[in-house]
C-alpha cells in the first residue's frame, strides 16, 4: 500500500488559537484511495524547519502533501523550502503571473507587486490550477515520490485536490481501499468494551480496531483494508452487527450520530414529545436537543430551575420534599421530571439535579453527585450517578447521561 504524510505549514497552527483542519479531510480522501496515512506534522513558517520535515517525510512515505505558505507575503516560504529540499531551482512563470494578474483585473483591482511571488514554480513541476484563489499548487515527482503542495484555505485546496490531485493518485493507488466506521457506546468502560469485543475483531486480519474514551462515551474505531469498496463495506457491516449483538443497548450509534441526534430520531419515529427540567446542567440538554434541525416536532420546552424557589414555582416540586431530601436527591429529580412533563403536556419528562462543583459538596453529597429524573404517563423514577471531572465535564456528562437514560427508557418501553 502507498504511504502518505501531511505537513501543515503555518506558524499560526502552533498557537492555541488555530488548529489544522485540513489533515482530517485529506486523510479521508487518501483512505478512500487505499492510501495509508503514516504521519501528520505541523511546521512553522521557517525554511529550514519545512526542509527538514520534508526530507524526513521523503524517507518514510510515497506521497507527501504540504498545505499552506503559498501566499504573497515574506513569511510564505513553502515554495522555496520545497525547492531547496529537493535541490531544484525556482523559475518565474510569466504565463502564470498573467493568470494571477487577470484574477485581480476581474475584481477591478491592480495586482500587488508581492503577488508575483506566487508565479514562481519548481523546475520540472506541474502547476495545479486554483479556481478559488491566487495561489497555484505544485505537483512534482522526486525519486519516485510524489510531492503535492497546496494552499492553506480549505475552500481553495479541497477543489484543487479533487480536480487535479485525485486523478494523479488514482493511477497508482491499485485496487486497495480503506473504509472506516465509528461505533459509539454509553454506560460501559473502555476495558469492559474491549474485553467483550476482542474475540470479534481479532478474527479479522484486514481489520484495525481502536477503542477510545472521550468525555462521555466510548468510541470503537473500525478500519478495514480491502480490495474493493464492496468487500470493505461487507466486513464493516458484519463486524458492526456482531458488536451490536454483543454490547446490546449500550451501543447508541453506528453511523456517527450524536446522542442528541439519536434521541431526536427515536422521539420522531415513535411520535413522542419531550420536556426537560435542568438544574446543574443549566440548559445544556435543551441546547443540545435544539441544535438538531426539526427538534420542534418533539421537543416542547426546557426549564432551567436553578434555585429551589424556581423548582417549586416552575415545576410544582413540593417545598417540603426539598426540605426533607435536599435539592440534589432522587425524590426531587423525579418530582422535577414529573412536573415539567405535566406542565408541558409531553409524553416524556427528564430532569437533572446535581453538584457540579467546585463548591457545594458535603460528606454525604460529594462533587459529581447527580440524579437523573424520568417521567412518563405511568411512572416517575431516577438514576443516581457519581460523575468524575471538573465542573465543565460533570455538567456535560450529566447531560449525556440524561439523554442516554431517556434513550434506554424509550427503547425498553417499545420492546415490551
Amino acid at each position: 500500500m502507498p504511504k502518505a504524510e501531511i505537513i501543515a505549514i503555518g506558524s499560526e497552527l502552533l498557537t492555541p488559537e488555530k488548529i489544522d483542519t485540513n489533515s482530517l479531510w485529506f486523510t479521508e480522501k487518501l483512505n478512500e484511495l487505499g492510501v495509508e496515512l503514516r504521519a501528520k506534522t505541523i511546521a512553522g513558517d521557517e525554511i529550514e524547519v519545512i526542509k527538514d520535515e520534508l526530507k524526513q517525510a521523503l524517507q518514510r512515505s510515497d506521497i507527501i502533501i504540504l498545505t499552506g505558505g503559498l501566499g504573497p507575503t515574506e513569511d510564505d516560504v513553502t515554495r522555496q523550502a520545497v525547492a531547496e529540499a529537493i535541490q531544484k531551482p525556482l523559475i518565474f512563470d510569466e504565463n502564470l503571473a498573467n493568470t494571477i494578474r487577470e484574477k485581480f483585473m476581474k475584481l477591478n483591482r491592480p495586482m500587488p507587486e508581492a503577488n508575483k511571488r506566487q508565479a514562481f514554480v519548481i523546475e520540472g513541476s506541474t502547476v495545479l490550477t486554483n479556481e478559488h484563489g491566487t495561489a497555484p499548487g505544485i505537483f512534482i515527482e522526486y525519486n519516485n515520490k510524489k510531492i503535492i503542495v497546496l494552499p492553506g484555505p480549505p475552500r481553495e485546496n479541497q477543489p484543487m485536490f479533487e480536480s487535479s490531485v485525485l486523478p494523479i493518485l488514482r493511477k497508482d493507488s491499485g485496487n486497495r481501499v480503506i473504509k472506516k466506521r465509528v461505533i459509539r457506546v454509553s454506560g460501559m468502560g473502555e476495558s469492559a468494551v474491549d474485553e467483550a469485543i476482542a474475540p470479534i475483531y481479532s478474527g479479522y486480519q484486514n481489520l484495525k480496531t481502536s477503542i477510545l474514551f472521550n468525555r462521555s462515551e466510548i468510541e470503537i474505531h473500525l478500519t478495514v483494508n480491502a480490495n474493493s469498496i464492496e468487500s470493505a463495506q461487507k466486513t464493516l457491516e458484519e463486524v458492526t452487527k456482531k458488536i451490536c449483538e454483543k454490547l446490546g443497548i449500550a451501543v447508541f450509534s453506528t453511523n456517527g450520530e450524536t446522542m442528541e441526534e439519536v434521541v431526536g430520531r427515536l422521539l420522531k419515529e415513535k411520535n413522542k414529545t419531550l420536556a426537560v427540567a435542568e438544574s446543574c446542567t443549566g440548559g445544556l440538554i435543551s441546547m443540545r436537543l435544539t441544535e438538531i434541525p426539526g427538534a420542534s416536532s418533539y421537543f416542547l420546552q426546557g426549564v432551567v430551575a436553578y434555585a429551589n424557589e424556581a423548582k417549586v414555582k416552575m415545576l410544582d416540586v413540593a417545598e417540603e420534599l426539598i426540605n426533607r431530601h435536599g435539592a440534589v436527591s432522587a425524590e426531587v429529580a423525579e418530582a422535577m421530571a414529573k412536573g415539567v412533563r405535566e406542565r408541558a403536556g409531553s409524553d416524556y419528562g427528564i430532569s437533572v439535579t446535581g453538584i457540579a462543583g467546585p463548591t457545594g459538596a458535603s460528606p454525604q453529597k460529594p462533587i459529581g453527585l447527580v440524579f437523573i429524573g424520568y417521567a412518563d404517563d405511568k411512572q416517575a423514577k431516577s438514576l443516581k450517578l457519581i460523575l468524575p471531572g471538573d465542573r465543565h465535564l460533570i455538567r456535560w456528562r450529566a447531560s449525556q447521561a440524561a439523554l442516554d437514560y431517556l434513550r434506554r427508557q424509550i427503547l425498553k418501553s417499545h420492546t415490551l
